[in-house]
Parts: structure tokens; C-alpha cells; sequence
């Protein structure tokens, strides 16, 4: 059974648990947005129009093209890795 850490994956991507925290926090208030943005552009098709698309874009360039290398990992997410 895998014990619970609240360091070994922030480590693995070479940040410290704070760093990952706000790392996280921050990738999810983008993702809430476009969220949001979805929600409005559902509903009037004309606004929004490629507001939630360019969130997801910046993110992944943020979180997978632009990450530097610097932890135990591939510089991938880890759900990447083992996908």
C-alpha cells in the first residue's frame, strides 16, 4: 500500500509542496474560468467564442511544452508518463 505524501510528487516535478500548491491553485482558477467561459458561450454562442480554448491552450504550453526539467520526472505530468 502507497503512503500518503505530501512531497513526493511535488518533488517529482521539481517544486516544494507550497510551490505545487500554488502551481495548482493557480491552474485551477485558469480551468474554473474557462469553466465559465463554456458555461456563457453555451448559452449565447456568440461571446466567449474562443475564450475557453485559449485558456486550455496557454495551460498546456504552461504546464507540458514550456516545463522545465528539473525534478525526478520526464517533464510530463505524471499521468502522461504512465499513460
Amino acid at each position: 500500500m502507497r503512503k500518503w505524501s505530501f512531497t513526493s510528487h511535488p518533488a517529482s516535478v521539481g517544486e516544494s509542496y507550497f510551490e505545487h500548491l500554488a502551481a495548482s491553485w493557480g491552474f485551477a482558477r485558469r480551468m474554473f474560468t474557462a469553466a465559465l467561459a463554456g458555461l456563457v458561450h453555451g448559452l449565447f454562442p456568440f461571446l466567449c467564442v474562443s475564450t475557453g480554448s485559449s485558456i486550455v491552450k496557454q495551460l498546456n504550453e504552461r504546464m507540458v511544452v514550456n516545463r522545465v526539467k528539473g525534478g525526478a520526472g520526464s517533464g510530463q505530468p505524471s499521468e502522461a508518463r504512465n499513460g
